[in-house]
């Protein structure tokens, strides 16, 4: 799906939210309220012309960056389903911060690696700006998560805690050898199972 369709089918449920409420409250796309400023008091940068915060953008559910060393056992398995849960192996939609923790970020796919079995994943983040050669990029080739085709790549030095409510699933996953190939690489590098 473009991010054109993305935001077109965001703001048909939004504006269906606003008529269901009788106008008076502004809703998401997932049915929560927007908030006049983002979470952490900045300026609402960020904020798409709808007004409305991506998903993972703020509040229980924001998507955290998190210092992957610091986790100890972490078990990587491939496990998606097309049971309505995210699964490791499947690509979500989630608010990524950007790498200056200055408070702006972008809705970007990410790459589920890891549950803990209480609605929190780890996952690392898609990009299609790799960098042949370094050791933070992963090739994955091209996939049905980019609807434009554009080659993959796995940024494996950033890794996020992202939550069931915080992300947006589009029906995409890693094939095994292509999921393997990122959790031999997070293991190699963090020492995780």
């Amino acid at each position: 799906m473009s991010d054109t369709s993305r935001f077109l089918t965001a703001l048909v449920r939004a504006i269906g939210q606003v008529f269901r409420s009788g106008g008076t409250a502004r809703t998401t796309a997932r049915g929560a309220s927007t908030r006049s400023a983002r979470a952490d008091g900045g300026s609402g940068g960020g904020r798409s012309a709808t007004d409305t915060l991506s998903p993972g953008q703020a509040g229980a559910s924001a998507t955290e960056e998190i210092d992957p060393r610091g986790l100890g056992r972490v078990t990587l398995a491939y496990a998606p389903s097309p049971d309505g849960e995210p699964d490791p192996g499947e690509i979500v939609w989630t608010w990524v911060p950007y790498e200056e923790h200055d408070g702006r970020g972008k809705d970007r796919p990410v790459v589920v690696v890891a549950a803990d079995g209480r609605g929190r994943f780890l996952a690392v983040q898609l990009t299609s700006k790799g960098r042949p050669g370094d050791r933070n990029f992963l090739s994955l080739g091209a996939g049905p998560w980019d609807a434009e085709g554009r080659p993959s790549w796995a940024r494996l030095d950033r890794v996020f805690l992202v939550h069931a409510e915080g992300m947006r699933r589009e029906a995409a996953s890693l094939d095994e050898a292509r999921y393997l190939r990122v959790a031999e690489a997070l293991r190699g590098r963090y020492g995780w199972r």
